[in-house]
């Protein structure tokens, strides 16, 4: 993938977001389930240095296959900043490659793997990180998205 996917995702308020119409240069991360921990820390990261990001001119979205009231209830319990979006049909996380076999116990399973990636204002892919481990990720992302 070398350019922004011309994608529909859903918004928490329910209304089609089509990635391709979002303000560049972006920010999309994918993340595995609303309300859990790795999740929840990582979108409260983001939602920390939301401000950061705004002030590079650079926008955020975080993207999991849960639906817009999940998406709505998980942002009101720990009052997050970053916006997010639903892809239920998973037509975002198969065009962005980050839905894949996953294995927990011995279990294969299918799943989202934790990913982000940078587009520039141009919708070049800039930067992809693959299999985010979350501690201090949103900040490496930050200093790659002021880098633009």
């Amino acid at each position: 993938m070398d350019q922004l996917p011309d994608v529909t995702v859903t918004a928490t308020d329910g209304a089609p977001l089509r990635l391709h119409d979002q303000p560049r240069p972006i920010v999309i991360y994918f993340y595995p389930k609303d309300d859990t921990a790795g999740c929840t820390r990582e979108a409260q990261e983001f939602s920390a240095l939301i401000d950061d990001f705004r002030d590079a001119g650079v926008g955020v979205l975080g993207i999991s296959r849960d639906t817009p009231k999940r998406h709505a209830n998980f942002t009101a319990k720990y009052d997050l900043a970053v916006p997010l979006a639903s892809d239920e049909d998973g037509s975002a996380c198969t065009a962005f490659g980050v839905w894949v076999e996953k294995s927990m116990y011995g279990r294969q399973y299918m799943g989202i793997e934790r990913s982000t990636f940078l587009f520039g204002s141009d919708g070049a892919l800039v930067q992809a990180w693959r299999k985010v481990k979350v501690p201090g990720h949103a900040a490496a992302v930050l200093e790659a998205a002021r880098a633009l």
